[in-house]
């Protein structure tokens, strides 16, 4: 029996969208809110510089950071957005104890946003230390049951943690669950964000302080990319260094995991397909990849790009993309990003940086990075020969020792490929994107003729129609999609091609042809629907294609709305009021009719793609020739082929 596979996708609803000021890039969209440790998404604009009075940072030989953390952090969570949880009505509990927890009494606010609150929590008794399950104080995050981000359960960051707890570089989780309306995590107190520090810094940190977060920053990435996934939020506000006064106090940690992201398939192991989905940003605009800004799958050089982005703003002050405002922002800072070159973006910086940036950005899909080689280029703007450094680099020389070599030890390498960003308009493809409605969709394909029906009922009952068919080797391919329109449907698997009778008794109840495919055996599948534009229709079957027929019923007001062939047998299909301003089709200049099958494939594709915009699909997968070949229907364009000419239906003020 051959192969049998069925699937389901679910759009985002066209009212989470903006609408797209051009093809080029999406539209700016907020970037998600920070759900990490409470920093929440700030109510500044990330393109204003905000004041926080403070010691600047400590650079070469400084013993600590000495800032006056409680004002530093309270401060900004008093810059925190003020948003209250969704469906969130009750109060917060005034002690919180998890299972075999300690109880923890609620004192100050730490921080607010979009998905949830982080308050610290004191121990009512007991206690010792400044981190770990006995700590005197903890940070509590709370999450509103009815929260965005809790709507089939508990958080998803919950998943990631429960994975990654223990992962170098990220703070630990000792308890989680749930108390009366809330979901509560008990984790690790940490203390200033890099955006606090550099804040405090006079707004621009040491060529070292920032070389060493470089080389500890990509350590983490690695330890967390080697678990297989990946952040998917890299700024400045999610780096945060250890409790002041402690041993960890110029330690780094990443935070905020409520935007990470497998990039490595769990069971194979295999790096996760490609795909592209223009209307999907996640992550903050000011630092998010190009590739994160063009709605591409997540990978581990995204990470990498937007650290660029954070050690560049760190140590210059400032990105170039800063300042824009409005509904289009995140289509003005992509194509700001995409014109600005890594000679321009690191211009007055030191030579790593740029090294850096332009390694990153020319860096595949699903290329493994290399971290050492990536360490290796901050290690001239590291004193090693010091015991003090701004921020503490162990992890990534004991990550280079496990190598079998020190950062000392690492060469040059490889030369740098092919640069792919110039800052410079070049010709390149530009993926042209429609959202549509809100709507559910299902493919199957390799299906038998005894389990199609079975199928197509099972879809019936969700609530699904048929949008298109195709067959391959006497197989069947069908999607079947909620957002096409039609009110009935009605199908024929007939060993007759085209069955007349059929069709023409369907015709008086006022249902239309909307899908056909014909078998290499002769038989054909016909589906008639309800809810169409469709005003009168009318079909021939011919041994050669009837281009004369076709020529006539156009200027009847006709346009063609599917074609198939069984056999040797060709059957167009023809309606009236299909919205199609004009058509074409190729033939030879001596009016002589000659299709190669490669001509006819094209005619029938772009036919099909016509009809499947107008019943408002997204996206279908067709298999034809090995019932396996992916074909994206996209909103295209006939300048594929070079045909010998067109014939133009000669309608009035119609014109290609």
């Amino acid at each position: 029996m051959p192969d049998l596979r069925g699937g389901i996708r679910r759009s985002k609803r066209i009212n989470d969208n903006q609408e797209s000021p051009a093809a080029l890039v999406p539209t700016a969209r907020r970037g998600a809110a920070s759900r990490g440790r409470g920093r929440g998404r700030r109510a500044m604009n990330q393109d204003d510089n905000g004041k926080l009075v403070g010691p600047a940072a400590c650079g070469r030989g400084c013993t600590g950071l000495n800032l006056p953390v409680r004002q530093v952090v309270e401060k900004s969570a008093e810059r925190l957005v003020a948003v209250e949880e969704e469906g969130s009505t009750s109060s917060l509990p005034e002690r919180v104890q998890l299972g075999n927890s300690p109880v923890y009494k609620l004192d100050r606010k730490l921080g607010k946003g979009g998905f949830g609150q982080v308050y610290v929590g004191r121990r009512i008794s007991g206690g010792t230390g400044c981190s770990g399950p006995d700590a005197f104080e903890v940070a509590l995050k709370f999450e509103h049951r009815n929260g965005k981000g809790c709507s089939s359960g508990p958080p998803y960051e919950w998943q990631v943690y429960s994975t990654l707890n223990g992962c170098y570089g990220l703070p630990l989780v000792h308890y989680k669950g749930q108390l009366g309306d809330y979901y509560i995590l008990v984790m690790d107190m940490l203390g200033p964000s890099l955006w606090d520090v550099w804040n405090s810094s006079n707004q621009m940190l040491t060529e070292e302080m920032v070389a060493c977060i470089a080389v500890e920053a990509i350590s983490i990435l690695e330890q967390l990319h080697h678990k297989g996934f990946v952040h998917g939020d890299v700024k400045p506000e999610n780096f945060l260094l250890g409790q002041p006064g402690t041993s960890n106090e110029k330690k780094l940690y990443l935070i905020d995991l409520g935007l990470a992201s497998r990039w490595k398939e769990t069971a194979s192991g295999r790096h996760v397909d490609y795909d592209q989905k223009p209307d999907v940003f996640r992550g903050t605009v000011r630092y998010a990849s190009v590739h994160a800004h063009l709605g591409r799958t997540g990978s581990r050089r995204d990470d990498l790009e937007s650290l660029a982005y954070t050690l560049i703003f760190l140590l210059r002050g400032k990105l170039p993309w800063q300042g824009y405002i409005g509904e289009n922002k995140g289509f003005l800072v992509c194509k700001k990003k995409m014109a600005t070159s890594p000679e321009m973006l690191c211009y007055l910086c030191p030579p790593p940086f740029q090294q850096f940036l332009e390694i990153v950005t020319n860096m595949k899909f699903d290329e493994e990075p290399n971290y050492s080689k990536l360490i290796s280029l901050f290690h001239n703007s590291i004193d090693f020969t010091s015991s003090i450094r701004p921020i503490q680099i162990d992890g990534a020389i004991k990550a280079g020792q496990k190598r079998g070599r020190s950062l000392a030890e690492l060469e040059d390498g490889e030369q740098l490929k092919k640069k792919i960003r110039l800052g410079a308009p070049a010709s390149q493809w530009i993926s042209i994107y429609n959202s549509r409605t809100s709507m559910k969709q299902r493919y199957h394909y390799n299906v038998m003729d005894s389990r199609l029906y079975q199928h197509v009922e099972k879809g019936r009952e969700d609530g699904l129609y048929i949008s298109c068919v195709a067959s391959s080797l006497n197989l069947w391919a069908i999607v079947m999609d909620a957002g096409t329109g039609f009110t009935a449907q009605v199908f024929e698997l007939s060993p007759i091609f085209l069955h007349k009778e059929w069709i023409m008794e369907q015709w008086d109840k006022n249902f239309y042809i909307t899908s056909v495919a014909g078998a290499g055996n002769g038989s054909a599948l016909v589906v008639m629907s309800k809810g169409t534009p469709y005003t009168q229709q009318s079909y021939k079957v011919s041994d050669v294609f009837p281009f004369k027929w076709i020529n006539k019923k156009w200027k009847e007001g006709f346009s063609v709305t599917s074609m198939t062939t069984a056999g040797s047998k060709w059957g167009i299909v023809m309606s009236r009021n299909a919205g199609y301003p004009s058509q074409v089709v190729p033939f030879q200049s001596n009016n002589t009719q000659l299709y190669d099958t490669a001509t006819i494939t094209y005619m029938f594709l772009f036919l099909l793609t016509r009809l499947l915009n107008l019943i408002s699909s997204i996206q279908v997968r067709e298999f034809i020739e090995d019932g396996r070949k992916d074909i994206g229907l996209h909103q295209q364009q006939l300048h594929r082929t070079k045909l010998h000419s067109y014939l133009v239906h000669p309608r009035e003020n119609h014109k290609i």
